[in-house]
């Protein structure tokens, strides 16, 4: 197919920039149903994707999420529907079931004049035969992720013989999450006279591969400038090697001004480890994915705005959308392959007028990436530092100072007067400024120098990548294995820290979090023993620092998670034909 990309349709041209929905062309019953819903003017996508795609056109469209795309192509789809035709004749592809509800149920409510439609979504963790059944029964319209769409191909109870209508509905994020073997054949299956809308809120190298691939002469809709600098964000970055990016988040987070942040992270298993380990560090903190159900985003993302919740971990399909005005900070744990993914990124702070700050953690081999972010959006990022222990515990102790005049107001102190003149009495050797700072360490965490010395390897770590300028690619290379290998041998990682293995993997569905409730409550553990988790196909590896006893590893071989005993032993590096396992969680868990 031709792959040449024309700017505009000829047909959108006509249409005036103070259009309304009747100026589009749609049929009455749709026209019917849009007025039903209150809609009356076309968004900037909705006015020139709609004319198109009814004229018969391929589209690639650029735009996020809220700027009204399930309008643009779910009108021109249900005209494209032949109704009498009790067949699948149009299947819409999205990166996560909740999308696939969520487009599915504004499909049908654009065909509420449309009646003997009905439109069905497919997707991986609900039961086969009631979809089986329902496709059986006719359903002219699918929507679902690719994994459960190749499914009922495989299986053939959905048949693409009367396909006439595609959409690739969040493109950059379905090939990200890893489907773009499973979207190009599904795309492959449908007959070649068809139609296909592909929208994408970024335009990498990739989905220009598929447009080629799999589009006819396809008109190129942007709506927004992808390189668009936010003047009213401070872009920041640091050096952070991958292990330390943790305990270096929570540093940030205790010195932010920010009444809010918003943390970026590339997985969903990264979601659930970083905000898991911040909520043990005390942060009010939660996370979201494209895993969790649109019910609890939606509780999450209200306790973000009214001030219950201060920081969300989210991957970018979960955080599509989400407008808070409190969200002064963001942070992108993990920097994004795609510059204009950046943009949009930073583009959740600086909101209402405010200012904002973007921070980017960026490890010793990421340069090239920043690089390219720079040269998107024509501005030089900052370098910045991690705070310091003795800078948390600073601005803690400027913080808690500051409350102490309102506190002194509503007066009901007695009970600590008296507390203090008996322990001075009783010690009369006691400074009571000394005592004071004492009290005022003890009331910001700072439990002496045993809690400075946990954070030593993180400020090591940070001083080296400070010091090679972060270009020292090797100096990332003890922090996570490589793509297809593990580079270390022994049962050590680097810093000297036993690495132990647990014959339990992701195949048994095991969590970051369910591995350390079982370190810490059958082998005795505390949150602070236990170090960086990978999880591999059929087995982890977890850091131990301290090591284990003998009658621990004897209790802990025997703890079953996920239905089998962890078999816990000391990693002795890869086996023959096990060099090529990869990781399925990555970051760190470790304290700063």
């Amino acid at each position: 197919m031709s792959s040449a990309l024309s700017s505009a349709p000829s047909d959108s041209a006509q249409i005036p920039a103070d259009a309304t929905f009747s100026d589009l062309g749609l049929p009455p019953a749709l026209e019917a149903a849009i007025s039903d819903l209150g809609f009356t003017v076309p968004s900037a996508i909705q006015s020139q994707a709609v004319p198109a795609l009814l004229s018969g056109r391929d589209i690639v469209g650029v735009a996020q999420t809220g700027t009204g795309k399930t309008a643009a192509f779910g009108l021109p789809l249900l005209a494209a529907i032949d109704y009498d035709l009790p067949a699948v004749q149009a299947v819409v592809l999205t990166p996560t079931r909740e999308l696939a509800m969520q487009v599915a149920d504004a499909i049908q409510s654009f065909a509420t004049h449309l009646p003997g439609l009905n439109v069905l979504a497919v997707y991986g963790g609900s039961p086969f035969l009631p979809q089986q059944r329902a496709l059986a029964r006719g359903a002219q319209v699918v929507v679902g992720t690719p994994g459960r769409v190749l499914d009922h191909l495989d299986r053939r109870t959905l048949k693409m013989d009367n396909v006439r209508f595609l959409v690739l509905d969040e493109a950059d994020e379905m090939l990200r999450m890893g489907f773009a073997e499973d979207v190009d054949k599904v795309l492959s299956a449908a007959p070649r006279e068809r139609q296909v809308a592909l929208f994408s809120a970024t335009m990498p190298p990739q989905i220009r591969r598929v447009a080629e691939q799999h589009l006819n002469r396809p008109v190129e809709i942007t709506v927004s400038r992808q390189a668009s600098t936010v003047t009213s964000v401070r872009q920041t970055y640091a050096v952070v090697p991958h292990r330390h990016k943790t305990g270096a988040l929570a540093r940030v987070l205790a010195v932010s001004p920010a009444d809010a942040a918003i943390v970026f992270v590339r997985t969903r298993g990264a979601a659930e480890e970083v905000g898991s380990a911040l909520i043990e560090r005390g942060i009010s903190a939660a996370y979201i994915s494209g895993d969790v159900a649109q019910t609890e985003r939606e509780k999450i993302v209200d306790r973000l705005r009214t001030g219950a919740l201060d920081v969300l971990v989210a991957t970018d399909v979960a955080a599509r959308g989400l407008d808070v005005d409190r969200i002064g900070l963001v942070v992108n744990f993990d920097v994004p392959r795609e510059p204009e993914t950046y943009v949009h990124r930073i583009g959740r702070t600086g909101r209402a007028g405010r200012e904002g700050e973007a921070l980017s953690f960026v490890t010793p081999s990421e340069q090239s990436r920043l690089r390219q972010i720079e040269r998107t959006t024509r501005q030089s990022l900052q370098q910045v530092e991690i705070p310091s222990p003795a800078e948390v515990s600073a601005h803690r102790v400027q913080t808690l100072l500051a409350r102490t005049a309102a506190r002194a107001e509503l007066d009901r102190l007695d009970l600590y007067r008296e507390a203090i003149a008996v322990h001075l009495a009783q010690n009369p050797d006691v400074d009571p400024f000394e005592l004071l700072a004492v009290v005022t360490a003890l009331a910001v965490g700072d439990e002496g120098p045993v809690a400075v010395q946990h954070g030593d390897d993180l400020d090591d770590a940070l001083s080296r990548a400070h010091l090679t300028g972060g270009s020292d690619r090797g100096n990332d290379r003890s922090d996570r294995p490589e793509r297809g290998e593990r580079r270390r041998s022994d049962t050590h990682v680097a810093g000297g820290s036993p690495r132990w293995r647990v014959a339990v993997g992701h195949r048994d569905g095991l969590q970051p979090g369910a591995l350390v409730g079982a370190l810490t409550g059958e082998g005795g553990l505390t949150g602070k023993d236990v170090g960086k988790i990978d999880i591999f196909g059929s087995f982890a590896l977890v850091d131990i620092p301290a090591g284990l006893s003998a009658d621990v590893i004897d209790r802990l071989a025997r703890t079953r998670v996920a239905g089998r005993p962890l078999r816990i032993r000391l990693d002795q590096g890869p086996r023959p034909g096990h060099g090529a396992s990869r990781p399925t969680h990555g970051p760190a868990r470790g304290r700063s």
